[in-house]
């Protein structure tokens, strides 16, 4: 795409403006950004797809774009691999997470905004307990959810907590790099892959001898990243990543896919003793429309939980771990943070139960008519407040 882009496409050739659509998605406050050939661009709003109303993307726009935000070192990426990450930053507007893939020939792109200072966990209404998480003095924390579901935010917001109330070493390996944080108390390395590093992996071989305090590593994508993290996090560092895994559950039955059957017992054991905590979030319309809230499952790694993730003769039954952890140790399920912005009125009863895990069960409840005895829910309900 590299050559394509510089001989077939030179810049004279399209008027298209990129940078007053990203202008307009910032004043309208969306999240991303997509654009491909024989379609307007198109915004993320509030969870919602919505076309503007302009022309459709033409062949000389997309690769305008490609000559405009790529680096060489992009366009050869691309050119090998049909795809490629990277972060922009437009003077006056803001900072780009930006996706750039090919699709039936021709290249598209999707936008992410990041803002410039990460927010902190109050403003992103996150749990309170994240704030303790954040502040633990090892272990591993993984925040999951889907594509866009808040896991970026959510990290950028725990380690700017460490960075205000710590003196720390954090050393973060991004892909590429998106919030920008400035030293306050910690001490803190931000490397990109691509630019500062080759790899996740080759990053994570060397990150120990840097003496870390904490490590954030952008995605868990392979065995070799994973196995390091877990064996940082049991070594007495607190390490950061994210997983593409909708709950808690499925983010530990992930991490055992990663390993070879004959390893089960061995990796049940790693992860038992190194894992802290998992934060999984779902981004849930407000009843105003005016933007979203995170439903949010924690888990904490108590000591009921290490023994069920060691245990290779039973399954796990992490959601009946949560329930029974939600008063001592502030575990929540995505259903009692349902009910938390439900009773407050911010989101709407349908919209709480197209998100809940269990939908029947979360109706009951809202009549008043499930688990009467069960006092694990009033901190999430008017009983409570």
């Amino acid at each position: 795409m590299g050559s394509t882009a510089q001989a077939e496409a030179p810049a004279s050739e399209s008027s298209f403006d990129y940078k007053a659509i990203l202008h307009q998605m910032v004043q309208r406050g969306a999240s991303d950004l997509h654009i491909k050939v024989g379609r307007p661009p198109t915004l993320r709003i509030n969870g919602e797809l919505t076309p503007l109303d302009l022309p459709v993307i033409r062949l000389e726009d997309v690769r305008h774009i490609a000559e405009q935000s790529m680096t060489a070192r992009h366009m050869k990426e691309f050119a090998a691999v049909k795809e490629c990450d990277y972060a922009l930053g437009v003077p006056g507007i803001g900072r780009f997470r930006v996706n750039a893939y090919q699709q039936r020939g021709t290249i598209a792109y999707a936008f992410r905004v990041v803002p410039f200072q990460a927010r902190t966990i109050e403003e992103l209404n996150l749990p309170a307990i994240a704030s303790k998480i954040a502040m633990a003095p090892r272990g591993l924390v993984l925040v999951t959810g889907i594509t866009g579901s808040g896991k970026s935010t959510a990290l950028a917001a725990m380690i700017q907590h460490i960075n205000q109330n710590r003196f720390a070493n954090v050393i973060t390996i991004e892909d590429p790099i998106e919030f920008l944080h400035r030293d306050i108390n910690s001490h803190i390395n931000q490397r990109e892959v691509g630019n500062d590093t080759t790899t996740f992996a080759q990053a994570l071989r060397r990150v120990l001898r840097q003496d870390p305090d904490v490590i954030l590593v952008g995605e868990i994508r392979d065995l070799e990243t994973l196995d390091t993290a877990l064996q940082a996090a049991d070594t007495g560092h607190l390490v950061f990543s994210t997983l593409h895994t909708t709950d808690a559950t499925q983010t530990i039955n992930r991490i055992l896919s990663f390993y070879q059957p004959n390893q089960a017992a061995e990796v049940r054991f790693m992860l038992s003793s190194a894992l802290n905590a998992i934060i999984s979030l779902r981004l849930v319309t407000k009843k105003d429309g005016s933007g979203r809230v995170p439903a949010a499952e924690v888990l904490i790694n108590t000591q009921a939980v290490r023994d069920n993730i060691r245990d290779t003769e039973k399954s796990l039954n992490i959601p009946d771990l949560i329930r029974e952890g939600t008063v001592q140790y502030g575990m929540q399920s995505f259903d009692q943070s349902l009910m938390y912005w439900y009773t407050k009125g911010e989101i709407s009863y349908e919209a709480a139960l197209n998100a809940a895990t269990s939908p029947s069960e979360f109706a009951l409840r809202v009549q008043g008519v499930a688990g009467a005895s069960d006092t694990t829910w009033d901190a999430f309900t008017e009983k409570g407040s």
